[in-house]
């Protein structure tokens, strides 16, 4: 096999799959599956697929999902760049899937980096609703809002907090939450070295003990009525049915509910880990069934009467309306849209359109209070790259299409001249926004931001 994997590993799985382990080993022998998903918040499935750099096909579970061959790096393509779709692992993509977000919906996703379930959840809800994104690790939240700020997402609220600390804000709150939950990963064999390297059943033992108190801290945020989606990428009985086994009997008011996606997939075992026959609606997805690494889900239902709470954030005093002043002097001149309908919010100088219907955070660690306009810098507004990618260009008064040279000049991080009055524009290419540039004597200072510059961007 072409995949060094550890020998406990192996003799692990072929005593849970008997007569398919021989399939599920050849895998190994084979590369890695890609996928993209469409952002459906700037562009729809049927003309992205007119503009597609590479060869697609669709992903039966995913009806924004496709898989793609290119040996070019996805990441560096200009309308990976733009937001246009987000590179994600096929079998991940049924998570979201699973969960069936609709707009109007108060969405939690527990442990949201690098962002691939927040973003998909985004493209479902569009901008009615609201997702709480949180994320412990703080080095990997910046990449959170990257990719957030990338796809161009305004109703969200990014926290960096332990999962038992969020019931302080939120107990019964969501609608719907999402558990994708730190595992030991076995389904990332064929493409993170790392991961194989790490494998231990010690680290199996202890992801299934985290993942438990994960569940356990975050079952009282979910409203009555409320679905929790359970996922890991890994195979392990222990995080997956062992997990869902024992938080069942915690937890009697949830029951595992079918999902309408099952026959794409293997059932759960319940007898893997002596538990209850209805752990069989439990999916698995395994990378000799269907194309893609390898994923568990687990469809919750938490039954029983909602209780109505109140959430309403509490009606304050406008703040801050003299620093604010810088921001609606640029949004009067360059945006055209209805500031006024924003819930202005400053913190640290950075300007923020905070959801409206958020409740009282005291005490939750916040990285972005929500959508982030810009930052107040030396007695002006400097607006944000989230800011440009969460617009349309027809919510902007200064538009300008790069050309060639200019695009160039651009995506590197250089000035460039240009013939036009000072002050800021919205730079666009393929006629989607790219970044705020601005003009000085002729001259343009460019504001793309600096984590995008690294990017050997290519197009066809």
């Amino acid at each position: 096999m072409k995949v060094p994997v550890k020998e406990e590993f192996l003799k692990r799985m072929k005593e849970l799959l008997k007569e398919e382990y021989e399939a599920f080993l050849k895998e190994y022998e084979k590369k890695p599956q890609k996928g993209l998903r469409v952002n459906t918040l700037k562009i729809d499935v049927e003309n992205f697929k007119k503009i597609a750099p590479f060869e697609i096909e669709p992903i039966p579970w995913c009806p924004t999902g496709f898989y793609y061959e290119k040996e070019e790096k996805a990441g560096n393509h200009l309308y990976h760049v733009l937001g246009l779709y987000y590179i994600q692992e096929p079998t991940a993509m049924a998570v979201v899937e699973v969960l069936d977000p609709k707009p109007g919906e108060k969405i939690l996703d527990v442990s949201a980096a690098p962002g691939g379930k927040t973003t998909h959840i985004a493209s479902k809800i569009g901008d009615e609703g609201l997702i709480v994104a949180n994320e412990i690790d703080r080095k990997r939240i910046r990449a959170l809002e990257e990719n957030v700020a990338r796809m161009g997402i305004r109703n969200i609220v990014l926290l960096n907090e332990r999962p038992e600390r969020l019931i302080q804000a939120f107990e019964g709150y969501f609608d719907k939450i999402v558990v994708d939950a730190p595992c030991s990963g076995e389904g990332m064999f064929r493409k993170d070295p790392a991961v194989r390297r790490m494998w231990s059943l010690n680290n199996v033992l202890s992801c299934s003990i985290t993942q438990r108190n994960i569940l356990r801290s975050v079952a009282p945020l979910l409203k009555r009525g409320g679905i929790l989606v359970y996922s890991t990428c890994t195979f392990s009985p222990e995080e997956n049915e062992g997990v869902i086994k024992k938080f069942l009997e915690e937890n009697p008011e949830f029951e595992v509910v079918e999902s309408e996606l099952s026959h794409f997939f293997d059932k759960g075992h319940p007898e893997w880990v002596d538990g209850p026959k209805e752990l069989e609606k439990c999916m698995r997805l395994w990378p000799h069934k269907v194309r893609g690494e390898g994923h568990f889900i687990a469809k919750l239902k938490k039954n029983g009467e909602d209780v109505n709470v109140n959430f309403k954030r509490k009606v304050e005093k406008k703040k801050h309306q003299k620093e604010l002043e810088l921001f609606y002097q640029f949004a009067d001149k360059y945006l055209d849209l209805d500031f006024k309908i924003l819930n202005l919010q400053l913190d640290n100088n950075f300007v923020y359109h905070v959801p409206l219907d958020l409740p009282e955070l005291k005490g939750i660690r916040i990285y972005r209070h929500g959508w982030l306009m810009g930052e107040l810098k030396k007695n002006r507004f400097e607006p944000s790259h989230w800011l440009a990618m969460g617009l349309k260009t027809s919510q902007i008064k200064r538009v300008l299409e790069l050309d060639k040279f200019q695009r160039e000049k651009y995506l590197n991080g250089e000035t460039f001249e240009l013939d036009e009055e000072d002050g800021w524009i919205l730079f666009t290419a393929e006629n989607f926004p790219a970044g705020w540039g601005r003009v000085a004597k002729g001259v343009v200072k460019n504001y793309f931001p600096k984590w995008l510059r690294d990017i050997e961007v290519w197009e066809e």
